[in-house]
């Protein structure tokens, strides 16, 4: 895996959407590569800081519908 390849799939890591075979490719490019794993942990820090921020917000209805259609179209294609 290239940096710029990692990159592109850093939240599917972060989000546990990866098969097994490439999450062990991209732990192991983290422990290869330490500016991306200075971005990975910067992005792993973004996202726990917006979990505990966000966690007692919800989205309103016609939001998340808007966003799952959003998403059903961008992936259904």
């Amino acid at each position: 895996m290239d940096c710029s390849n990692f990159m592109e799939h850093v939240f599917e890591y972060l989000d546990g959407e990866m098969t097994e075979s490439d999450c062990e490719d991209f732990a192991r490019h983290l422990r290869e590569c330490p500016p991306c794993l200075d971005e990975y942990q910067r992005d792993q820090a973004l996202k726990a800081l917006i979990r505990r921020s966000c966690a007692c917000e919800q989205a309103p209805v016609q939001l998340r519908t808007q966003i799952i259609a959003s998403i059903t179209i961008e992936y259904g294609r």
